[in-house]
């Protein structure tokens, strides 16, 4: 389900899974946490003719209170831990074969894009180059190789659920395949300078045909 945003690519989903298992988790505990709290506070309130006592937390039927609780957020934590390896594993580490691969070089401030042209193979002399405006094929997996001219910058698609650093004098791989059509942004999400706030760009999701297509028309331009 999409609560907030729209999702576009295959793994935006496992992102949102974790997302929403810790939040399910933590809720209650925060809920249960804070009413705890205030119900102390007006239990234990200073009232007339009542000395205050001193608990020193060696009663075991204090210590039921830490130590109960401490084990059962292990225990969920647990789980936290095994869907984020999982879900970090499937889009960090385990690349898939890639169809297409683009550059992705940030600059203060904007992204500039090299896209394989009508060959389908990046490096050679089609290539299209685009400055804020990334064109893709629906249903296709991408790499992109990620790197900074200046300072960090942070390349991320919302709609994807990607966000990767971009890093000066480093060049980064990752990936994504999307499914769904249409137009959305891309953001930087490092603060990085006077013009931090007006880097966007812009990314188009195209069936294959009407991608050709554009290819063809930059082409002619050239």
């Amino acid at each position: 389900m999409e609560f907030f945003i729209e999702r576009a690519s295959t793994f935006a989903s496992d992102v949102d899974f974790v997302i929403m298992l810790v939040a399910v988790i933590v809720t209650p505990w925060f809920i249960a946490t804070l009413g705890t709290f205030f119900y102390f506070i007006w239990r234990f309130r200073k009232k007339e003719g009542v000395k205050a006592l001193y608990i020193d937390g060696e009663d075991p039927k204090h210590m039921r209170w830490i130590s109960i609780p401490h084990a059962v957020v292990l225990f969920l934590d647990i789980g936290i831990v095994i869907a984020s390896i999982v879900t970090w594993n499937h889009i960090k580490i385990n690349l898939p074969e890639p169809d297409y691969t683009v550059a992705v070089i940030g600059h203060q401030w904007s992204w500039r894009f090299i896209q394989p042209g009508l060959d389908g193979k990046l490096g050679t002399d089609d290539d299209v180059e685009t400055v804020d405006e990334l064109h893709i094929i629906n249903d296709k997996t991408y790499h992109f190789k990620l790197t900074s001219v200046d300072v960090m910058h942070s390349f991320s698609i919302p709609v994807f659920r990607l966000k990767q650093d971009a890093v000066p004098g480093r060049e980064i791989t990752g990936w994504f395949k999307a499914n769904k059509l249409g137009e959305f942004d891309i953001q930087c999400a490092e603060i990085c300078g006077i013009g931090h706030g007006i880097m966007g760009a812009r990314l188009f999701i195209e069936s294959e045909a009407d991608h050709k297509q554009w290819l063809a028309s930059k082409a002619l331009s050239h």
